[in-house]
């Protein structure tokens, strides 16, 4: 299977045509046509369902898309690196990050990196600790900030000193929002927005204790921005952690602490015994080094 091939079939998926794809690629369309049957002859089943007008994906098609974007990310970050050799310090540094505030650490760290390495370039992408951790294994990204309570046996990682209070995030017109902190018992019979990290509910439950039963989880979300506009109009009040209110922007939102408080603390995470190029190698150190200071 080769990378041009997968560029030309991702070209395909992506504008849904044959006869554009080629004129993009400047190939001929019976040249396109051709290694795209010899794309599906070789993987022994049909990518591409050719329609009048368009062309769409079966499901063996899709699968291949998402298999063809990581190898196609991963080769273009390979060849990057190797481009960048002679540099000082040079490449690209990929980093994912949860939706906390105390991932401002590893970004004040960045500034102080970026000053002394000018060459050197960045990937953010913001997830789930979950989205984060497999990215990290497929090596695709390669730092991460992560929101406890995660399994990080697989990675060497430096636990951040901040930690971040979990509460609820209501509007300041709420009658929740009158309150200095709210209980388990506060929340039955109000309409909740859980996150759906099977871990991080097992938290929660342990939080409300034997209340947990007889809440009302109106809805289930992986980021905190997806459920902001729920909370702006009133449709519930999303447990999460702190540092969501300022992430928000909203001035007609509140955060309000848990009592018994529920504390959990970020870590920046990298996987262990992996060659990183220069410019990560020196970042992990400076990430250490600060760590310690």
């Amino acid at each position: 299977m080769e990378l041009r091939v997968l560029r030309y079939f991702l070209t395909v998926a992506r504008l849904e045509s044959i006869t554009h794809a080629a004129n993009v690629l400047h190939v001929t369309q019976p040249t396109l046509s051709r290694q795209l049957a010899d794309l599906e002859k070789n993987l022994g089943t049909q990518l591409l369902i050719r329609g009048k007008k368009k062309v769409s994906l079966t499901d063996a098609g899709m699968l291949l898309r998402q298999r063809a974007e990581e190898i196609l990310t991963i080769a273009d970050k390979t060849e990057r690196e190797f481009k960048d050799k002679n540099n000082l310090v040079g490449g690209t540094i990929s980093i994912g990050s949860v939706e906390s505030l105390t991932s401002h650490y590893l970004f004040q760290t960045l500034k102080a990196f970026h000053e002394e390495y000018p060459q050197v370039n960045y990937y953010i992408y913001s997830g789930t600790g979950d989205d984060i951790k497999e990215k990290i294994d497929k090596g695709l990204l390669e730092v991460g900030i992560l929101l406890e309570p995660i399994n990080i046996e697989k990675y060497d990682f430096i636990r951040l000193p901040q930690k971040e209070r979990w509460g609820i995030l209501t509007q300041a017109s709420s009658p929740l929002a009158q309150k200095e902190y709210v209980t388990p018992n506060d929340l039955v019979g109000v309409p909740l927005l859980l996150s759906s990290r099977p871990t991080v509910q097992n938290e929660i439950a342990n939080w409300f204790a034997d209340e947990y039963e007889n809440i009302h989880v109106l809805a289930t979300y992986n980021l905190i921005s997806n459920i902001v506009n729920f909370v702006d109009n009133g449709m519930g009040t999303a447990i999460c952690i702190e540092g969501a209110l300022a992430m928000t922007g909203s001035k007609h939102l509140c955060f309000r602490p848990f009592f018994p408080e529920l504390k959990f603390s970020c870590v920046i995470v990298w996987k262990k015994h992996k060659i990183f190029n220069q410019a990560t190698s020196h970042l992990i150190q400076l990430i250490k080094y600060a760590s310690q200071a």
